[in-house]
């Protein structure tokens, strides 16, 4: 697997967009996990964590396949 991520901000397929930090690892499983912190106005913790795996999958979205996060660039919009 390829442990490797851009930091910056990527956009979600619904929309919204996030600030990605970096990756960690789990610590129990050793699995690397992209830290991000989202970018739009919500109650709770902004800070977050998604196993690298599901970050890179693709997802079905209005009949077509997209991915469910895409690079936007290295600066907020």
């Amino acid at each position: 697997m390829n442990d490797q991520l851009a930091a910056g901000v990527w956009r979600h397929y619904k929309g919204q967009e996030y600030l990605v930090l970096g990756l960690a690892r789990d610590d129990e499983t050793d699995e690397p996990l992209v830290i991000y912190v989202r970018l739009y106005a919500r109650q709770g913790m902004p800070m977050s964590a998604r196993k690298l795996s599901v970050w890179n999958q693709t997802v079905q979205h209005e009949g077509r396949t997209v991915p469910r996060f895409e690079y936007v660039g290295d600066a907020s919009p």
